[in-house]
């Protein structure tokens, strides 16, 4: 736990979002969401699975998805960020590599113009 973070019981979080607390278990035991334990093995909900849990309230009740379709929603969802996540670092890369070359470049001398001159033999 970070000190700014906050956390909240299951039973906050049930009357918070105005849901039963079996349900946010049943949510639990499907792997949908992850909320910390104490050492008493109390559930502490952060800021994220409070998002998490109204995305899967969102679904379920809007959508009319089922726990098993939210969980391969989830997954999706979690792979498209992690692909945005590999992209933005080779963004990063290919863009730190470009103003090295350019850094390199700029500290090369100067490339004089050449020209051709044409020689004749003379016998």
């Amino acid at each position: 736990m970070t000190k700014n973070s906050r956390y909240y019981t299951i039973g906050m979080v049930a009357e918070m979002l105005n849901i039963h607390p079996h349900t946010l278990r049943e949510y639990e035991r499907e792997e949908l969401i992850s909320p910390m334990r104490t050492s008493g093995n109390i559930r502490l909900y952060s800021e994220d699975n409070i998002e998490e849990i109204k995305f899967i309230r969102e679904m379920t009740q809007d959508l009319g998805v089922n726990l098993a379709g939210v969980d391969i929603i989830l997954r999706m969802k979690k792979q498209i960020e992690d692909l945005h996540k590999m992209v933005e670092n080779i963004e990063e890369l290919v863009r730190r590599k470009i103003e090295k070359e350019n850094s390199r470049k700029s500290a090369l001398a100067p490339k004089k113009k050449t020209s051709i001159i044409k020689i004749e033999r003379v016998d």
